[in-house]
């Protein structure tokens, strides 16, 4: 809401500050219970990036045009926390853990000198009028569509599929199939690719809506498979194989979800954006620990397999309930 009230810039600015001295408050931090506090502020700051990005893209283009600018900003969205880990565990060969935030604050760095020279997507004539406290109530007005609502749950569940696949395959690739961490980075490494090009191919389809429902249909199928071969007892490379596919459909949907939810709410961009990505990552926080309840194997199966089935729902729902305005299809 700060982002459709003042601009895209001030906020964005604003908030790669606060990062960077939340992060080196971290490198810093004289026990844990400060840590945990900056972390936690460090990832508020962080989360303006993610947002604002979406909403300046919604702010620049349209239609097609704005499906393949999205594309852009969905794989760097899907590939990061997918990518993050391995690079993690690499910095942590050569450094401590202070050595890992520092690269952190090198990239902040980055992302500010970059963040300076970006010019103003959002007109004073399509900011929002309300005072600082009511412009909160965008909220409201987001919510109250129910088009935006369906692919805002339809992309939280896909999050909660990556999000499974996130928090169970450490276990799964070296505990029951065997392999050492660097191979695990490596298999990591490859499904972050799947993300990336399923979705590139997405700004190909013609008709966004059907690039979702084939990346729903695809998800749960491979899910259903990816069950089946945990509980089979099946190889490696059968597991990788599906496991790959599942993930291209994931990076499939991403983008054109994200293009159909923000042109739903486009003169609230910056709220929009702000209820998308918050819906994913809230039911990522949900799925991760459910993966490791009981038998690893099965429960993560369970999760892929709910929810594909929940977020296909949400997409037919989606498509049910009225045309987008930009007539993203043409």
């Amino acid at each position: 809401p700060l982002s459709d009230k003042y601009g895209r810039r001030v906020p964005l600015l604003a908030s790669m500050v606060l990062f960077l001295f939340s992060t080196l408050g971290c490198i810093f931090s004289p026990n844990i219970e400060l840590f945990v506090l900056l972390r936690f502020v460090q990832g508020v700051a962080g989360a303006g990036g993610i947002v604002i990005s979406r909403s300046i893209a919604t702010d620049k283009f349209k239609g097609q045009n704005l499906a393949k600018a999205l594309a852009v900003v969905a794989a760097i969205n899907g590939i990061a926390p997918v990518a993050a880990p391995v690079l993690g565990g690499a910095v942590l060969k050569v450094t401590t853990w202070r050595g890992v935030f520092a690269v952190l604050l090198a990239l902040g760095l980055v992302l500010l000198g970059a963040c300076v020279h970006f010019n103003e997507s959002l007109s004073h004539a399509k900011r929002s009028r309300e005072s600082l406290w009511k412009s909160f109530s965008l909220f409201k007005q987001v919510l109250r569509n129910r088009k935006f609502v369906f692919y805002v749950l339809q992309t939280a569940f896909a999050q909660g599929i990556l999000f499974g696949y996130i928090a169970s395959s450490p276990f799964i690739i070296q505990e029951h199939y065997g392999f050492s961490p660097f191979a695990f980075s490596l298999f990591f490494a490859v499904n972050a690719v799947a993300i990336g090009t399923g979705a590139a191919v997405s700004a190909k389809f013609k008709r966004l809506e059907n690039a979702v429902l084939a990346s729903c249909a695809g998800a749960l199928v491979c899910g259903a498979a990816v069950m089946g071969v945990l509980l089979t007892g099946a190889g490696i490379w059968v597991f990788e194989g599906i496991l790959f596919a599942m993930l291209f459909m994931l990076g499939l949907g991403f983008t054109s979800a994200t293009a159909l939810a923000m042109d739903c709410v486009r003169n609230q961009a910056g709220t929009g954006s702000a209820v998308l990505g918050a819906g994913g990552f809230l039911l990522g926080s949900v799925v991760s620990p459910l993966v490791g309840m009981g038998n690893i194997l099965l429960s993560t199966g369970i999760v892929f397999v709910f929810c594909a089935v929940c977020s296909g729902a949400c997409a037919l729902l989606a498509r049910g309930a009225g045309s987008v305005r930009n007539k993203a299809r043409q």
